[in-house]
Parts: structure tokens; C-alpha cells; sequence
């Protein structure tokens, strides 16, 4: 298969062009024609399987085809680690080179004052980890109304560094109409449970 019968939009088969990418990885190919279908998903995918992808590539394409005027996040993925926010967050500025999105990690460890400054410009899509972002949500600085798109990336992990607690209490914040995408390289009991609170029909 080639991403061309992927029904992905110009702009990003321009960029896989580009990066030399002729056919999607199988998590890629399993997964965005169900975003594209506006399905919830959970993927189990280890590291390297090119799932950052499989929700990047979708996550702009339904963005683009759905302008909307407004300076608050349309897109909140949540990594466990700022290492993995950041790499995601790169991701976005490759796939996204052709669209005029703007993007932000957010994570712990360096100032806040930044990243506030950054969300006051205006931002589409939101790569957080869960302890910066409730830091930030507590001082009333991230507005999640308009949000469309909920991804977790290594949700085990962030099961395992305890951050259960901060993702139920961000996922309460969020419009209930949206699209969640759970990605996960094992399927824990904890998981299915997390799976079972947040996502619809999956």
C-alpha cells in the first residue's frame, strides 16, 4: 500500500514525499483511515513503529479540512516525558511543514513563563505532559473549550510514572465531543479501564 490510497491530503503526501516515505508502517495503515472516519482508536504499538504518525498525519489533515478561527488548543496530545513531548511536538512541525498550524510542547523542568506567553499567542495543537499541564490549568491559563482531538501517547507509561490521577482530571476538562486516540504498547487491565472511561465505541 502507498499513503496515496491513504486519502491523505496534498499538502502532507508533499512533505512524505519529500522525507522519501512511500508506504505507511502497519499501525499507520490500520490507523488513519479510522481517524480520518472520525473513529475513536486505540493503537498497540511499540517505540518505532511510526505511531507518532499515525495520529500527526490524521490530526492535521481533519484540522485542515475544518478551519476555524480561534486561538485556543483544537488538539491536546499528553506524553509521559518531556524527551517524548518535544519529539512529538517536531513531528507536527515536519508533517505540518505545508499547513499553517501552530504548535507547543509544554512540559516540566524549564520555566513556565514561556510557555504561558506562547499559549497567550495562540496555539492549534497542544503536546503536553500531564504534571505541567494541570500546573498550568490550576492558574487558569489553558482554555480547552474548542478542543476536537484527545491523543494519549505510551499510555502505559504514563500509568507506571503515576500520572493517573492528572490525565482523569484533564480528560474531565474537556469538551465531551471530541475524538480520542489511545496509544499504548501494552494492554494492561488498567489500561482497558482507563480505554473504557474516555473513549467512544473504540
Amino acid at each position: 500500500m502507498e499513503f496515496e490510497e491513504l486519502n491523505i491530503i496534498k499538502p502532507i503526501l508533499k512533505v512524505l514525499r519529500e522525507k522519501g516515505y512511500v508506504g505507511p508502517t502497519p499501525i499507520q495503515e490500520k490507523t488513519i483511515p479510522l481517524l480520518l472516519d472520525h473513529k475513536d482508536v486505540i493503537g498497540i504499538a511499540q517505540t518505532g513503529t511510526g505511531k507518532t504518525a499515525a495520529f500527526a498525519i490524521p490530526v492535521l489533515q481533519k484540522l485542515h479540512e475544518r478551519s476555524l478561527k480561534t486561538t485556543t488548543p483544537r488538539a491536546l496530545i499528553l506524553a509521559p516525558t518531556r524527551e517524548l513531548a518535544a519529539q512529538i511536538s517536531e513531528s507536527f512541525k515536519i508533517y505540518g511543514k505545508f499547513l499553517s498550524f501552530k504548535h507547543l510542547a509544554i512540559y516540566g523542568g524549564v520555566k513556565t513563563v514561556p510557555q504561558i506567553r506562547a499559549l497567550e499567542r495562540g496555539v492549534d495543537i497542544l503536546i503536553a505532559t500531564p504534571g505541567r499541564l494541570i500546573d498550568l490549568m490550576n492558574q487558569g491559563k489553558i482554555d480547552f473549550r474548542k478542543i476536537e482531538f484527545l491523543v494519549f501517547d505510551e499510555a502505559d507509561r504514563m500509568l507506571d510514572m503515576g500520572f493517573m490521577k492528572d490525565v482523569k482530571k484533564i480528560a474531565s476538562a474537556l469538551p465531551v465531543e471530541k475524538q480520542s486516540l489511545f496509544f499504548s504498547a501494552t494492554m494492561s487491565n488498567q489500561i482497558a479501564d482507563l480505554t473504557r472511561d474516555f473513549l467512544k465505541n473504540p
